[in-house]
């Protein structure tokens, strides 16, 4: 027996899409009547309209900076005066596994000392950053992670699972969120230099819709051309380009309907209706040059200094997360002369990070922006001993420590002026109000509007969350 051609099937559909749409046309039509703005082309033609939270919002945008690597916590936030006096001397009681071979107790070559009414402790590493902001700082001194190694951590803090392809915190708020400006990317992800371990899964949208994976953004670059590469089209102007891509639009449009639902295709369509829209705007809010030279002084010289204000300026317009790495190239991963690498890369960030959160202010944004900072683990008090690969023998440096490590957070919905948890005498393990890193994200999502247990997304054959089946919300933390 013949197949019927196309000619003689008057549908047009194929045998899967006639299952399909038998199988679910009750289900569309009661769709339609509960959601009719869908089933018009409204919700489904752009999924990054904005949404409403499951109540009202603490902070409507988040900027995640990111020291990539493992910065010490003993050594910027978390001072332990008692390392001084068994400098030296091995770590009293069972000394926790790490990754590499450590030996005896190392104290801080930094000096610590008290900011602002709350009296907030922190190294002179970030002087300027905790003079400046210290009442607005809730940092968080007891946080955990699973294992000592840089993979898992980097993709436990960012997407919440260290193992399976799992989507990005960014990606699920703008799930959650969409973005209040269409002619930009609601989540970006700038770091300077190249992708840093475990490159783009850091800001993936793994299973969701790929409309809200993180976009690239190579900061290194100042001209607006090579930062956002394409962002002007040469040879055709914008009616032109405009007609070009309508063209391209209807036949990807065709090429869909013969696919049902097919998420590539849809975030293919929407990424290039993005790109275009993109043209016009990405040339003003990524030329920093155009902020008055008092704003640029705060902020100060350098890569971070400018991904710090084009930050802001991507607040003002509407992004919804903005993630900042710091460290990609040079991370804060210092196994040797930490005191060196700490302090140069806190030398970077210090003022930009002040500065920061003083323009959020200034603009009326701190109490609607979020601000995280800190890495995928913390570091050892005690010295990373000398080995083949691992340092260059100094005995100055610092193993990886997922049992106690540092972050802090400020703006939208936040209780400043605290420090939360503790770690034990020596600064290796959180020994007091212990956080887990899914505590972390279940209270960031308390803060951006959402029962972190409520928003899912169903995939292969159940519900997952960013927090997966753990996580608890710090009420302490909260404003």
């Amino acid at each position: 027996m013949q197949p019927r051609s196309q000619a003689e099937n008057s549908t047009g559909w194929t045998r899967r899409e006639l299952l399909h749409r038998c199988g679910m046309g009750m289900g569309a039509i009661a769709l339609g009547g509960m959601f009719p703005e869908i089933m018009q082309g409204g919700e489904s033609a752009n999924p990054l309209l904005p949404k409403s939270p499951h109540f009202p919002v603490k902070a409507k945008h988040l900027i995640h900076i990111f020291a990539n690597g493992g910065p010490s916590h003993i050594d910027t936030w978390d001072p332990k005066p008692k390392l001084f006096e068994y400098e030296g001397k091995e770590l009293p009681g069972e000394t926790p596994r790490t990754e590499r071979k450590t030996g005896n107790l190392y104290p801080s070559t930094f000096k610590f000392k008290q900011h602002g009414e709350s009296g907030l402790w922190a190294s002179e590493l970030f002087e300027k950053t905790a003079s400046a902001h210290a009442d607005k700082l809730c940092v968080v001194r007891s946080m955990h992670a699973d294992v000592p190694n840089h993979e898992p951590s980097l993709l436990l803090m960012n997407c919440g699972e260290p193992r399976q392809v799992r989507p990005s915190m960014g990606s699920w708020l703008t799930y959650g969120l969409g973005t209040e400006n269409q002619n930009l990317p609601a989540f970006l992800s700038m770091c300077p230099g190249g992708y840093p371990i475990q490159e783009s899964q850091n800001w993936q949208s793994g299973f969701l819709p790929g409309i809200y994976q993180g976009t690239y953004i190579d900061t290194n670059h100042e001209s607006v051309e090579k930062l956002v590469e394409y962002v002007v089209n040469r040879k055709l102007g914008r009616g032109a380009q405009r007609r070009a891509l309508d063209l391209v639009q209807k036949l990807n449009a065709e090429h869909a309907k013969s696919r049902v639902q097919d998420p590539m295709i849809e975030a293919r369509i929407q990424s290039m209706e993005l790109a275009y829209r993109m043209q016009e705007e990405a040339m003003d809010v990524f030329d920093v040059s155009t902020e008055p030279k008092h704003i640029l002084d705060m902020y100060g010289p350098g890569v971070q200094a400018r991904q710090m204000l084009i930050a802001r300026r991507l607040i003002q317009r509407g992004v919804r997360v903005i993630q900042l790495w710091h460290g990609a190239g040079q991370p804060w991963d210092n196994h040797d002369k930490i005191f060196e690498g700490h302090k140069k890369l806190a030398g970077e960030s210090d003022q930009a990070i002040a500065a920061l959160l003083t323009d959020l202010q200034q603009h009326g944004l701190l109490d609607e922006t979020l601000v995280l900072w800190g890495g995928e683990f913390g570091r050892t008090p005690t010295v990373e001993l000398p080995q083949k690969g691992a340092n260059e023998g100094t005995i100055s440096g610092r193993d990886h420590n997922h049992y106690g490590f540092t972050v802090w957070l400020a703006g939208g919905g936040v209780k400043g002026g605290q420090a939360y948890g503790a770690t034990d005498d020596f600064g290796f393990k959180a020994v007091e109000n212990r956080v887990h890193v899914h505590d972390l994200h279940a209270t960031m999502m308390k803060l951006m509007g959402f029962d972190h247990t409520k928003l899912t997304y169903h995939y292969a054959g159940r519900d997952y969350r960013l927090t997966d089946i753990h996580g608890r919300v710090i009420q302490d933390w909260i404003a």
